[in-house]
Parts: C-alpha cells; structure tokens; sequence
C-alpha cells in the first residue's frame, strides 16, 4: 500500500495566486486545479490513471499501462480499476465527456476521449490560511514548499485581450433553432440543449486567463486541467452531482436565463422579466422535475426534496434560475451510481434525454467532446464532485476554441436563443490573456457562489 507523505504550511498568499504559480512552475506536466466550497485544490503528475476511448478502457499503474475493451457501461472498469488501487486515502481528478452518455445508452461513436482521470502524484488543498501538501515523493513536498514561499500577487492585470468574433456561425444556429422547435411541435421532445463553437485565434496563456476569468465570475465552481492533449479552464454555473461520503446526494439544475450587465437597474428589470418569462419557467420547471425523477430512481424512498426552486444566480455575465434537489443514496450505493442518475446534466441535454441526444447530434456541426460533460473530483471515501463544464475555453492540437447553448422549447425564439449565446459566451470571451501577457488578482477573490450566501430572488 502506498502512502502520502504530508506536510502543512502556512501561508498568508492568496489560493489563487498559489495555485496560477503550481501551474507555472513546471512540476507537474498533467495537473488540475479544482475549486469548490473548500478552497482550491491542485492535483499534480500521474500516480495512476484510467482513460476510456470509444474503443478501449486504457490503465496507467506505476509506469506500466495495459489496454482493453470495455463492453455495456464504460464507467464498470473505471470503477473496478479505481476502487482495486493501493494508495491510502486517494483522490482522482479529470473529466468526462459528454458522449460518455452517448456510450451508456449504446448509440454509435465518433471516436475520442470520452473520460480521463488521474490520481495524482501530489495533491495540494488551499483553504485560504493552510497549505495542505501531499505527495507520493518527497522531494516534491520541498518543491511545493518552495514554490509556495515564492508566490507573490501576479504581475498585473493584462494589458490587451484576444478579440473573439461572437457571431460565428450565427445563420446555422438559427437554423438549427428553427429545426429543433419543429421537431418539439411535432411530439418528438420537450427540449433540446444546442450550442455553437466560436473559434478563438492565436495562442493564449492558460493560466492568466484562468486567474483573469475568475475575477470576473461568481462560479459555483471554476477549474484549469492540463491532461493529455487537452487544455480547458472555466467557471462552471452548476454541479451536476454532488456525493458525501454519508450517502447524500445533490444535484443543482439551472436552466433560464438573461444577461447581467453590472448597470442595477438594467439587472433588476432583467431579472423581473427572467421571474415573469412563461418560456423561461417552462424550461426552468421541465429541468427540475427531470432531476427529482432521476435522484428518485437512484434515492431512498421519500428522501429526495427540491431544498431550493427557482432563485436567481449570478454568474458572471449573465443570471440563471437555478433550483437544487437533494436525495440520500441506499446503503451499497456509490457516487458512481448517483453520476449515472444524472449524466448528462439535463440542463445541457433535453427532455427526454435520448430524444435530446439524437437532436444535438444531427444539429450541431461536432462532437461535444468536454463542453456539457463534467471536470470531477472523486474521493476514496465515497465522495463525489462533479461541476458541469459550461462557461469554458478549449485548446486541442493547436485549435483554441469557445462553445455555448440554450435549452430549446417550443415556445423559443430562433433570435432569442442565438442572444442567449452570446450572453453566455462573454463570460469567458472578456477575459482570454494572450500568450506572452500575464493578469493578477485585482481584489480578494472570493469563495465559489456555492460556498457564499447568494442573493436569491424570488
């Protein structure tokens, strides 16, 4: 069995100056930063690690990796692999695709990653005062120490953005818009989630931007991953599964939507048209009553609620409505179990969901890959932490990109919903730091919204 050699520091440095220099440092090839109520969390190199394609279910284990096909639910071997690991007290991070969902319901695939998690060489827990440091070496430990003594504020907030085109690809998401509220009038489904890509040129600098984006953003959660030949950052508006290691489950739909501007005027009439709009309710309530179906299904009987409906959240750019349904799982039951209840979030899909998938398949011009899938932690102990990837940036073999969406319904407006893109696009799109340029906190940053006591607006 191996074990984590573990230090404590203390520190009066911001979490999120700590975490942008780790990033930077060059320790860590793969890494993921992770924050959620508790603080950031950084997971650094390869300990162990799982990766499921379209074809094959391939494990890394002390430097040795062997390949196999999987067959039924690619998330069995996943399971297996991790819970069979001999590392005490270990936690995987990474993220899943959205055609993951595609896999488990035995629809053909387009190729691709379709999950990817690590268990990390040296993992750091920053609670805004102590720096907790964990790592399989113990040279690492002195690493981390050092790069933690050296963290000051970054050097300035940046000097130029990358400009991005917001209205790519606009007459084809109209038409699909269009398409889709036909086929809903039809009977074939209630909604439809669709998004577009926007391009992003020239490289930009990941870490910056990540640490200029979450200043402008208020994120249930945020992340920044290097794994593979992936790079992604983003502030996610919603979990899409929350699991405790005593069995309770959560899972936070937001579904409805207007812009939010900074102006408070502009904001509060917004905000009433948002409480007021049929469509927006419609949306809103055909999400939350899909989640208490699925937490049902997986939950013990009479414990699943609606804890919270329909309050309004601030993220960023825009304003959603946003509810919150709770549940506790069996005894035997397991987070991975709760993730198959809800995946994919129903906010990102539609309803029904296997109607939803074939909808966004035929109407939208690529596979999703990690837009609408999931960035995770998962825990030893039974926990689960899984933010829906919304709000994001993606880089891929030399391709930089943006993608947004709006849920679909027959009373949508092509204009609308292509507005709707745009609002949601500019929480990210504001933000990107170029290579070569570098941003800092301008002020304290705070606690994702999930940890905070939000406004909520009836």
């Amino acid at each position: 069995m191996i074990h984590y050699r573990t230090v404590v520091l203390e520190t009066d440095r911001e979490p999120l100056d700590i975490a942008v220099h780790l990033t930077r440092s060059g320790l860590f090839g793969t890494y993921v930063v992770y924050e959620h109520p508790g603080g950031w969390c950084v997971a650094g190199g390869i300990a162990a690690e799982v990766v499921v394609t379209a074809d094959s279910v391939r494990y890394t284990w002390q430097g040795s990796t062997t390949e196999e096909p999987w067959y039924g639910d690619p998330t069995v071997p996943v399971r297996r692999f991790l819970a069979g690991l001999p590392v005490a007290d270990w936690a995987a991070y990474g993220w899943t695709a959205f055609e993951l969902a595609h896999a488990v319901a035995a629809m053909p695939l387009d190729g691709g990653v379709l999950l990817h998690l690590v268990v990390p060489e040296t993992e750091i827990v920053l609670d805004g005062e102590r720096v907790l440091v964990r790592s399989t070496h113990s040279d690492t430990l002195s690493a981390v120490e050092s790069v933690v003594a050296r963290t000051d504020a970054l050097a300035g907030p940046a000097t130029r953005t990358v400009p991005v085109d917001l209205d790519a690809s606009t007459d084809a998401y109209r038409d699909a818009v269009a398409s889709v509220v036909a086929d809903i009038r039809e009977g074939a489904l209630q909604k439809a989630v669709l998004s577009r890509i926007v391009p992003v040129e020239g490289e930009l600098d990941f870490p910056a931007t990540y640490a200029a984006g979450r200043r402008a953003n208020t994120p249930a959660r945020s992340f920044l991953l290097r794994m593979g030949g992936l790079q992604s950052l983003g502030f996610s508006p919603e979990t899409v599964v929350e699991v405790d290691a005593t069995g309770r489950v959560a899972s936070q739909p937001l579904a409805g939507t207007r812009a939010l501007t900074g102006d408070a005027d502009t904001d509060h009439r917004l905000r009433e048209d948002l409480l007021t709009d049929p469509k927006e309710l419609h949306e809103h309530a055909i999400s939350v009553q899909v989640a208490v179906e699925e937490l049902t299904d997986l939950c013990e009987p009479d414990t699943v609620i609606v804890e919270e409906y329909m309050t309004v959240k601030e993220r960023g750019s825009v304003q959603h409505l946003g509810s919150r349904v709770v549940g506790h799982m069996p005894e035997g039951a397991d987070p991975w179990d709760a993730f198959a209840a809800v995946f994919p979030a129903v906010t990102a899909s539609g309803v029904p969901k296997r109607p939803a998938y074939e909808v966004i398949r035929r109407n939208e011009s690529e596979p999703r890959g990690p837009y609408a899938g999931t960035v995770m932690r998962v825990t030893q102990d039974g926990g689960m932490d899984a933010a829906l990837v919304l709000r994001s940036v993606y880089e891929r073999a030399g391709r930089t990109w943006l993608r947004a969406g709006a849920g679909i319904v027959e009373q949508s407006s092509p204009e609308r919903e292509l507005e709707e893109t745009r609002e949601k696009l500019r929480c990210v799109a504001r933000t990107l730091v170029p290579r070569g340029e570098d941003t800092a906190p301008e002020a304290r940053p705070g606690r994702p919204a999930a940890a905070e006591d939000e406004r909520a607006h009836r």
